[in-house]
């Protein structure tokens, strides 16, 4: 699997999402992306409270332990390498999380645009 190239959502290099806990479809603390990742796991998205229970809600429980697989579970203000469709889906709901559009994948924006990313960028007004 070869990477696509490490540009971020705003056009820059790819800042690292997370390496405690460590994420990314690489597994690289990035929110880098290829074309095997059909997920498209290119949005670092902060975890909050709310985006963990819908997530669990919809089907997708990332706060549970699942020591079997080395993960210790999300807490909110973690960063995780989000499935572009899941955030575009918490927005659509009114429960998106936080965004780092520095260590978020341009490829993201072929799901996700940009405006929206704004929206929830870590640094936007609330």
């Amino acid at each position: 699997m070869k990477p696509d190239p490490s540009i971020n959502a705003l056009g820059g290099p790819l800042t690292p999402c997370s390496t405690t806990p460590l994420t990314g479809f690489f597994r690289d603390g990035h929110c880098n992306t290829c074309a095997q990742d059909q997920g498209s796991h290119t949005v670092c998205a902060v975890m909050t409270a709310e985006f963990l229970a819908y997530s669990k809600y919809v089907g997708n429980d990332l706060s549970t332990p699942r020591p079997e697989f080395g993960f210790a579970g999300l807490k909110p203000g973690d960063k995780w390498c989000l499935c572009a469709s899941r955030f575009l889906q918490a927005h659509d709901e009114g429960c998106a999380p936080k965004v780092d559009l520095q260590a978020t994948h341009q490829r993201a924006l072929e799901i996700a645009p940009l405006p929206i990313l704004e929206q929830h960028a870590v640094d936007a007004p609330d």
